[in-house]
């Protein structure tokens, strides 16, 4: 089976409930968060500190999951998080296991 990895962006404040919600579900076995930073094109919504720094602090989590499961996730955070803003993509992993 191959499966998909999973990328959710999203401000850390967003991504406390989202991984509370992540961690309730029982398709989901472990996932990781990582500290972002995100440069691009949204300078209008970006505070005055943020623009003097050049980013803004997100948070990337990162979900490996079979793709019946990853489509579940991003329906179920469609409904539950509507306007949150999450950026997400998911791409095929060629390849897992433990070194």
């Amino acid at each position: 089976m191959t499966y998909q990895l999973l990328y959710l962006v999203m401000p850390p404040q967003t991504a406390d409930l989202v991984t509370e919600w992540l961690l309730d579900r029982p398709d989901v076995p472990g996932f990781t968060s990582v500290p972002a930073a995100g440069h691009g094109s949204s300078e209008h919504s970006m505070t005055v500190a943020e623009q003097v720094a050049g980013y803004t602090a997100k948070t990337l989590l990162l979900i490996h999951l079979p793709p019946e499961a990853s489509q579940s996730v991003l329906d179920d955070l469609g409904k539950d998080f509507s306007g949150s803003g999450i950026h997400h993509w998911r791409v095929p992993v060629m390849d897992q296991g433990r070194l």
